[in-house]
């Protein structure tokens, strides 16, 4: 696991606006516009141009070992307290009254995504990262002004929050912004879907058929469980008819159920119900519980041990995929899952919060198998977690 953040101290004013991390070598190729690039020399502490470094044009130095300058000619970041957080080709932002160092876009990371808005109009039960009702339009303009240093060679790129769709136009600029700089970047959205209820909003993404996939929660095949699960009166008729109004106007739909307490009586009958009155969505993910965020407090009405529910789990899966809709099973171990369902199980949690149990050590599957979030702990492990052997 890496983070995404760690602190470093700076000389000169730093820009607070997102920068973009080359070697010297990739920073004089043009590829990027210099006024945002900040050049690093890693731990090098061989003699550099600074002054040339700043008559080029560049915005910043990063240097991960200290420095032992009192002034520079061009803003400098150093002494990074963690110095593998950052990397070339990554995008930052720094902020200078405390020293943070955030890592935006990695390079080579196995997910990226864009968090555009904390706002959202549901609190559900177990969600990893709780709403908070704050004013954050800032975060489109900066968005938009980084979009452009992210590497073009990305396949998928997410869009998270929060609720993105909240951000009404904004949302809509960033997509648009995105098709102009990654025009070859599949968008992966997560949304609630229940914005799209209304045509209007609909229509407002219509320039985005088949550049983005909307990634919508639905938890139940039935109104009151799927509104308690999302805390929210009527959520789930607006996200029914949201995802009918989504597929009427072409675009691609990615159907999200977590598994736990409130949702697994269901299950069986949810596949069902996808299968007889959904079939035209690209994708069905059913998910692991994270254990981070609302979910920690909420835990005794939620939790469930994944061995008492692989059996079942496995059976939706393929009653799924056999009849055509494309289907994974995500956050869920390999050791807990029966091997059928192994062909479905995804390496599924992102790196920068992927960790594995010291039962995984000897395992023949480990580099396969999505392990554990970081926030993984005793709570919230399986009695089946286990080594698998070769011979499994």
């Amino acid at each position: 696991m890496l983070p995404l953040n760690t602190f470093a101290k700076s000389i000169g004013k730093m820009p607070t606006e997102p920068i973009k991390v080359l070697g010297l070598k990739e920073a004089l190729s043009g590829d990027f516009p210099s006024d945002q690039v900040g050049v690093f020399i890693g731990n090098d502490k061989l003699s550099v141009d600074f002054e040339a470094l700043e008559r080029a044009g560049f915005r910043a130095v990063i240097q991960s070992a200290e420095s032992n300058l009192n002034t520079s000619p061009i803003p400098m970041i150093h002494s990074i307290r963690n110095s593998g957080v950052i990397a070339e080709g990554d995008v930052i932002r720094f902020k200078p009254s405390n020293g943070q160092v955030s890592v935006l876009y990695r390079r080579g990371a196995n997910a990226n995504s864009l968090f555009v808005t904390e706002r959202c109009n549901s609190k559900c039960l177990m969600c990893s990262q709780p709403p908070r009702d704050d004013d954050d339009s800032w975060m489109v303009n900066e968005i938009l002004g980084y979009v452009n240093l992210i590497d073009k060679d990305m396949s998928f790129l997410g869009i998270t929050g929060g609720e993105p769709t909240l951000l009404e136009n904004g949302l809509s600029d960033i997509i648009l912004k995105c098709r102009e700089h990654l025009p070859n970047t599949k968008l992966h959205i997560l949304t609630n879907g229940r914005t799209f209820s209304n045509l209007h909003n609909v229509k407002r993404f219509d320039h985005a058929v088949n550049q983005v996939i909307w990634a919508i929660p639905l938890y139940s095949d039935l109104r009151h469980t799927h509104d308690y699960v999302v805390q929210a009166k009527d959520a789930y008729q607006e996200t029914i008819n949201g995802i009918y109004n989504l597929a009427e106007s072409g675009h691609l739909i990615e159907i999200r159920f977590v598994l736990h307490k409130q949702t697994l009586d269901r299950l069986p009958m949810f596949a069902e119900f996808i299968y007889r009155n959904m079939p035209f969505v690209s994708h069905v993910a059913l998910m692991g519980l994270e254990p981070m965020g609302y979910a920690k407090v909420n835990r005794d009405i939620l939790w469930v041990d994944p061995a008492d529910y692989a059996a079942e789990l496995t059976d939706a899966a393929w009653y799924l995929e056999n009849r055509g809709i494309i289907t994974s099973i995500y956050n869920v171990p390999l050791c807990v899952l029966p091997k059928k369902a192994w062909p479905l199980a995804q390496k599924s949690i992102s790196d920068w919060k992927n960790v594995y149990d010291p039962e995984c050590d000897s395992c023949s599957v480990k580099d396969k198998c999505c392990g554990f979030f970081s926030s993984y702990g005793a709570a919230w492990k399986s009695r089946a977690i286990k080594s698998v052997g070769s011979d499994f």
